[in-house]
Parts: structure tokens; sequence; C-alpha cells
């Protein structure tokens, strides 16, 4: 089968369409595999490629398969999905040690990892939507915000800042989002009730203040600002952050935590139904065929348009 491969830390050129075996079940007991249609580039994908976590990965070193978000055909039955189940769901290669990630024709996952994908949506979005949408929910979950609240969502512009937005005004929160000035029109047809620009630090506590006059209740901060958001921040309300990678000191009896997306079926096949009956918008800035994950890889470090990009396959 085809898979592209990081031959050694560097820049897109180091990515590689060659040819591997196809995974056997027999090597992955309980294990199932999915033939892919559609395989989204993520934000670390890009740092992964580049060696900014080569530490983290410890033992696995290039070449390996890059990739998380995936939509396919199941091809081995899985509990409560027959063979053929158009399916999606994210793979942490990672974190779970499977090694190897989605940019392949054939993978093998855990049935857990997999939610049915509804007649209403294709590939591509299916692909666009699983780590994004499911570290957006997760994060509001684990903010564990009353009814009402106020909540700031940083790089609200962004593929998990747009689902944050979303989610969070269908949970009933009052959402304000810092995302480009250009946005603020669909910003606010998703759900965000007030929208601030990107700024400096002082200029976006200002705009923040002059939404919540008291203060937020909470942020989620999907594009990693982290301290200088802080005096945006009631007494003893939440901070969550995309990452590890920048997250504040606490104060003021401010809860500072870090959501870490992972796999969860029966929330996919939420979020997934919500596309397919419209209740939750997606977006797709590029589609590319498998062998040009290179030329995916610089359109994404260009961001020149929002969005995922998805490789088809």
């Amino acid at each position: 089968m085809r898979v592209v491969e990081v031959t050694a830390y560097g820049g897109p050129e180091v990515l590689r369409s060659v040819r591997r075996p196809e995974p056997d079940p027999a090597d992955a007991p309980g294990r199932v595999r999915v033939r892919l249609r559609a395989a989204a580039v993520n934000q670390a994908d890009l740092k992964i490629r580049s060696g900014r976590f080569a530490a983290a990965l410890g033992a696995l070193a290039p070449p390996f398969v890059l990739g998380y978000d995936f939509a396919g055909t199941l091809v081995d039955p899985a509990p409560g999905l027959p063979a053929g189940t158009r399916v999606a769901g994210f793979v942490p290669w990672v974190a779970e040690g499977v090694g190897a990630g989605t940019y392949a024709e054939t993978i093998l996952v855990e049935p857990g990892w997999l939610a049915p994908v509804p007649d209403e949506v294709d590939f591509t979005a299916a692909a666009s939507l699983p780590l994004s949408a499911l570290t957006a929910a997760q994060a509001l979950d684990l903010m564990a915000l009353p009814d009402g609240a106020t909540l700031l969502i940083t790089g609200a512009s962004g593929v998990v800042g747009r689902f944050a937005v979303q989610l969070a005004a269908r949970a009933g929160h009052r959402v304000i989002a810092l995302g480009d000035a250009d946005d603020a029109h669909e910003l606010r047809l998703l759900g965000a009730d007030g929208v601030v620009p990107r700024g400096a630090p002082e200029e976006v506590i200002t705009g923040v203040l002059g939404h919540a006059p008291d203060r937020v209740d909470g942020v989620f901060d999907a594009a990693l600002i982290a301290d200088p958001l802080l005096p945006a921040v009631k007494d003893d309300g939440v901070f969550v952050s995309a990452s590890g990678e920048r997250v504040p000191v606490a104060e003021r009896g401010v809860r500072v935590d870090v959501v870490e997306g992972r796999p969860d079926a029966a929330r996919l096949k939420e979020l997934l139904e919500l596309v397919g009956s419209g209740g939750l918008a997606t977006r797709v800035a590029d589609v590319l065929p498998l062998e040009e994950a290179g030329e995916a890889h610089r359109r994404a470090e260009a961001g020149r348009r929002p969005g995922r990009i998805v490789l088809m396959i």
C-alpha cells in the first residue's frame, strides 16, 4: 500500500510517498482495518515532522508515518459496526504507542476510536473533524462552567477555536471570541456574542473587558497566549490551555488545566451527527492527493486559507 513517511526531521521536503506492506490484524489482536479515503493535516503533524517534538517521541524516530484524523471504510467488523461501514476517528499514534499515523491507504485501529459517518457527511468533512472537535468538546467538559457563564475562546478563527465557539454557544454560554477581524461576522453567525480582534495583550484585555466588564468566568486558550490573558479571568475562574506548551501560572484562585484530545467514539458520533444535521459547521481549506502531503504541509504552514487541509486517498 501507499504511505507517506517522514524520512528525516526537517521541512515539508522530508515527506516521501513509499510502499509498505498492508497492516495485518493478526499482528495487533483486537484492532481492525480501515481503508482510508481521507486524512487531515493537523498542526501537530507539522511540529512532529520538523523535529520540535523529537524528545517526546522517545525511541520513535524517522522513518515513520504521520497523521491523526481519518475517514474511510471499515474492512473488518467491529462491535456495533459491520464491515463496510463509513467511519471516522483519530489515531493517538504517539500517546498509545501505535507507531504509525494516518497518511496511508489502510490503517489498524482500536474499535473504540471509531464512529460511524452519517450519509450526509462526506469523507473530506468527516476527516476534518475528530481531533479538533473532540479537543474543543473535552475542553468545555474540563472547564465545567455553569449554565450561562461567560467564556473567552482564543484562536477562534482556527479549527479548534471555531468548534469551541459553536459548542459553547450550543451549551448556553455567553461566548467572547478572540480571532481575526475579518472573521467577526462569521464568528457571530457561529454563536459568538462578542468578537475581539487579535492584537497586543493590553488591547485584547481592553476588548474583552468591553464585552465583560466583570471579567470572564473562563478561558479556553486555543491560541496559546497564556499569562497575558489572566487579567481577563475572574477570581476563582478557570483557564484551560489547548497544549502544555504554554500554560499560565495560576493566581487569584484561577484553576489552570490542559486539555489533551483523546478518542471518544460516543462523543464523536454525536459531533458527526451534528455536522450531518447542519448543527455544527466544519471548514476544509484545501484537498490534495496523499502523494502531495509535502505541498499540503507547505500550505498549512503558510496559513493563507483558514480551515483544515485534507489528503484524499
